[in-house]
């Protein structure tokens, strides 16, 4: 390869390093622990990580031999690797390819410690306990819903799953083979967590959803609360039921004549609502004990919010959605759905969602970090009729809002949800001023938030986490579209 190639490879992927620090080998050695228990991953040595530079090695070969020496000796157990050096306008550099492990976790051992870190966008983390529960499963080859919970088959019943195999498929559950077969219980009874997320019982306290209508475009505006919320536990296909029902009382059809016909127009496209809502349900992180899943409808949209980020540490706002492999985190639960055929096509979900608002301009979107997942329906009605925003309406021609009321959904549903009010009303102002067409710089933030350039820089850092900025020159920024 040469240096040209590495630009094409995902932020989350790879990691730039001006040397091989030897007496600082966490500075890198935690990212060969996070790729090994990611995705896998390229390290890429000689290059600066601020600006790109290109600045080479002095000493390729005792560089490549230090590297295998503390990989060894400080990764464990010992991840795949391969080592290779190459040279380009006369400077050294090394490339190291980390492949993704069956072996998780890969552990950094160094200053009396033992950690194991993950990848989280473009930067290597300890890894949140869930989330190393989960890599000690995957290093076992199994899943959390596979595992056997405390309860005997006969402290549960599976009637709605029952039921609904029945209409579904025309079959019944056997209990002498199905319970088993299904792995809904093990050989000596008791019943695996998938059965008590299928059972009638609701014996998993985190599986629960949370649905709320809230008044206005933000969660718990002044002018109110909330209009109406549930509480819904029991199986999850019951959670299923529930939350479209929820939904469906909370959303409305308008129409408008075309021609000849009267077309019909909902808030929400139902099968792609329930495509998200399933997805939320069997790719949930259950061992995030305390969690639950939320939905929340505000005047302009959706929100659909599941516990567990991306499997591989990715973070979906910055991936092609239309080349996002499949990864289940809980595979009984998910093949039992797609039984009972409330799954469509795998690995196309995602895609479909975005193609139920082809004849519009604003699309749903996609968030997550290490710890959830989000995902945003516009209200297909309000983006036709003009927002109380206090801005300009949107124009019903072409189905498009202005840069204001969009920026301000972004900014909602992007920002953490424990951004004081004030900091929020300043990043708005902070748009207002340099919309989506200027730059600034940090000067400008410092300014507006009246703070010295280290705060401003952790603001700058915020705003690029949320996807809502990018880079546009070296040390400007820009808002992102």
């Amino acid at each position: 390869m040469q240096l040209k190639d590495y630009e094409k490879v995902e932020n989350s992927n790879i990691e730039f390093k001006e040397k091989v620090e030897y007496n600082k080998p966490k500075s890198w050695l935690k990212s060969v622990s996070a790729f090994a228990n990611s995705n896998g991953g390229i390290l890429l040595f000689g290059i600066k990580d601020v600006d790109r530079e290109p600045v080479g090695l002095e000493d390729i070969i005792k560089d490549s031999e230090k590297v295998s020496e503390l990989i060894n000796d400080k990764i464990t157990p010992l991840p795949r690797y391969e080592l290779k050096t190459f040279k380009e306008n006369n400077k050294d550099f090394l490339e190291v390819k980390v492949g993704d492990g069956p072996r998780t976790p890969y552990y950094y051992h160094g200053d009396g410690r033992k950690e194991a870190f993950i990848r989280a966008g473009n930067q290597s983390i300890i890894a949140p306990k869930h989330i190393l529960d989960g890599l000690i499963l995957k290093g076992q080859n199994t899943t959390f819903d596979e595992l056997p919970s405390q309860y005997d088959i006969s402290d549960v019943s599976f009637t709605l799953l029952n039921a609904t195999l029945k209409k579904e498929t025309t079959k019944e559950l056997n209990k002498d083979k199905d319970y088993i077969s299904l792995e809904l219980m093990t050989k000596s009874k008791k019943v695996t967590n998938a059965g008590l997320l299928l059972s009638d019982q609701g014996l998993l306290i985190q599986s629960r959803i949370f649905c709320t209508r809230w008044k206005g475009l933000v969660k718990g505006a002044v002018e109110g609360d909330a209009i109406d919320d549930k509480e819904y536990t029991g199986s999850i296909i019951s959670l299923l039921e529930n939350a479209e029902i929820f939904i469906k009382n909370h959303s409305r059809t308008s129409w408008e004549i075309k021609g000849m016909k009267r077309i019909e127009i909902e808030d929400y496209p139902v099968r792609a609502i329930r495509e998200a809502i399933v997805n939320a349900i069997i790719h949930r992180d259950y061992q995030m004990v305390g969690s639950e899943i939320h939905i929340d409808i505000y005047d302009n949209r959706l929100e659909i919010t599941s516990p567990g980020g991306m499997i591989d540490g990715s973070f979906i706002q910055n991936l092609d959605i239309t080349k996002v492999s499949s990864m289940r985190r809980n595979r009984v639960i998910s093949d039992i759905f797609n039984r009972l055929h409330f799954m469509e096509r795998r690995a196309s979900g995602l895609t479909r969602i975005v193609e139920s608002y082809n004849d519009y301009d604003i699309k749903p979107t996609f968030y997550s970090d290490v710890s959830s997942f989000k995902v945003i329906f516009p209200n297909k009605n309000y983006i036709k009729k003009s927002p109380a925003m206090g801005k300009k309406s949107p124009v019903m021609s072409g189905n498009i809002v202005s840069d204001e009321d969009y920026f301000l959904i972004k900014l909602h549903k992007n920002l953490p949800l424990n951004i004081t009010k004030s900091t929020h009303d300043k990043i708005q102002k902070l748009f207002d001023k340099f919309n989506y067409q200027y730059n600034f710089k940090w000067e400008d933030v410092a300014e507006i938030f009246h703070v010295k350039k280290s705060r401003a820089s952790e603001i700058i850092a915020l705003l690029l986490e949320a996807n809502l900025i990018e880079p546009s020159e070296p040390t400007k920024y820009k808002f992102k579209k």
